[in-house]
């Protein structure tokens, strides 16, 4: 990554088993380095989300969104091909697309007016007599498509190197907690139209483990429990677990922390969604079958798939996409996505249930982005201090069980683990972690659910 000596101290996590702690050097939050090293070995050497094939429904449809700082056009060409393109004009730079979203058959370029279809082909080119007249010119000149584009249940993965192994290789088990998310309803699933987006004044990795960790979830989010309880709903942190997904994905699986729509009813739902509840259960176990009808119903989950893409499937179902714009900066967009068939009574229950609690302005994201802006500011308070085994945050939680072999819990730090051993891979530090001790000859990874 270029000739200047390298500043970011070694090493980034160390990993003791004598002592059973896990530090990972704050100096992965902080330093412009690292977040170089990020977007140049991370966010284009591996799969990134870029959205729901449903938020481009019709042909002709189109959205712009960045990812890694790229400007691209997410869009349906006229036949109804999904396509990235990078949103850059190619004859001079210029971006091309200046809407954010859509329905265009051409896009024209405001500077020179050269105009492309929404295959990416070149549809004119203003005085094209002034240019050699042949194919492989305007061939040459098509919109810059992003190297590689799949599918997975409607989630739609890009990578900017052509080289990357297979979306399915890359997601591995997470798979199929997606496919679950597409099974919860026999007409499958759609986005809502509209985006959620906000900036938060932190590294993006924190946003990864706040989600990553049921640990702060009774006293963070005190007072949505203290509702949860007088509503009578019992919370619980009994028989909930964090699973390593491997590739640096992770799974919480919540049972007690609430409700969700058509899955479990609660007494703050009422009485007409509870038996819109039973009939949908036993239509899931009658298609799905008793055991996977119990894992897709019965757990809440919250998925994260390495390195941006959040699924909460708690209450309702929140898709959330993290854009790192800073080492201390990090832009979030989220969707809700809900069945494409649903009565009009569960539709708005369900919309004002996810707003309560995992919308931008519900009970729980205000504290989560609170949290992690304070850890951006606290760890101020270690850097550069002269003693630098002080600056490291401590991620110990669960290990003496990850030794025995032991399932770890939601309220431990075990699918932090999982992400921090892959990040420092990923970021090509050869000397980034520290391994202290007889490390486990291997980790429990995912389970069966099918």
């Amino acid at each position: 990554m270029g000739s200047n000596p390298r500043t970011v101290p070694a090493p980034m996590i160390v990993e003791d088993w004598d002592q059973l702690t896990f530090r990972v050097n704050r100096e992965a939050y902080r330093s412009a380095e690292i977040f170089t090293r990020e977007r140049g070995w991370v966010w284009m050497h591996t799969w990134l989300y870029l959205g729901h094939e449903t938020e481009i429904p019709n042909p002709n449809d189109f959205k712009v969104r960045t990812l890694g700082g790229r400007p691209l056009i997410f869009c349906r060409d006229s036949a109804g091909e999904v396509y990235a393109f990078l949103n850059s004009c190619p004859h001079r730079g210029t971006v091309l697309c200046r809407e954010n979203e859509g329905s265009a058959r051409l896009f024209q370029c405001f500077y020179h007016a050269w105009t492309f279809r929404n295959n990416g082909e070149v549809a004119a080119i203003p005085d094209a007599g002034a240019y050699e007249s042949s194919d492989e010119f305007r061939a040459s000149m098509a919109l810059r498509s992003v190297p590689r584009l799949e599918i997975h249940e409607g989630f739609v993965f890009v990578s900017f190197d052509p080289d990357v192994p297979p979306l399915l290789e890359h997601l591995g088990d997470a798979a199929d907690y997606m496919t679950m998310i597409e099974q919860q309803h026999v007409g499958g699933m759609t986005t809502l139209p509209g985006t959620q987006l906000y900036s938060v004044r932190g590294n993006w990795k924190l946003a990864v483990e706040n989600a990553m960790d049921g640990y702060h979830f009774a006293p963070t989010h005190n007072t949505f429990v203290g509702y949860l309880r007088e509503s009578g709903f019992a919370v619980t942190d009994d028989n909930q677990y964090a699973y390593n997904l491997g590739n640096g994905h992770g799974l919480l699986v919540l049972t007690g922390h609430g409700g969700r729509i058509s899955m479990v009813w609660e007494p703050r739902f009422g009485e007409d969604e509870r038996v819109r509840t039973e009939a949908h259960r036993a239509e899931m176990t009658q298609r799905l079958g008793k055991k996977r009808a119990h894992h897709v119903a019965d757990e809440s989950h919250i998925l994260f798939v390495f390195p941006n893409l959040l699924l909460f499937d708690i209450e309702g179902l929140s898709i959330r996409q993290l854009e790192p714009v800073a080492p201390d900066q990090t832009d979030v967009r989220a969707w809700q996505l809900v069945p494409r068939n649903e009565d009009p009574a569960a539709r708005a229950l369900r919309m004002k249930t996810v707003v309560s609690f995992v919308g931008p302005g519900g009970l729980a994201t205000p504290d989560d982005i609170e949290a992690y802006e304070a850890v951006q500011r606290g760890i101020q308070a270690t850097a550069g201090t002269g003693a630098p085994e002080l600056d490291y945050s401590d991620m110990s939680r669960g290990m003496a069980d990850e030794v025995k072999g032991v399932q770890g819990r939601s309220i431990d730090e075990g699918a932090m683990r999982g992400f921090w051993r892959h990040w420092v891979e990923a970021i090509g530090l050869d000397d980034g972690l520290e391994i202290q001790g007889e490390r486990p000859a291997s980790f429990l990874a995912g389970r069966d659910v099918r």
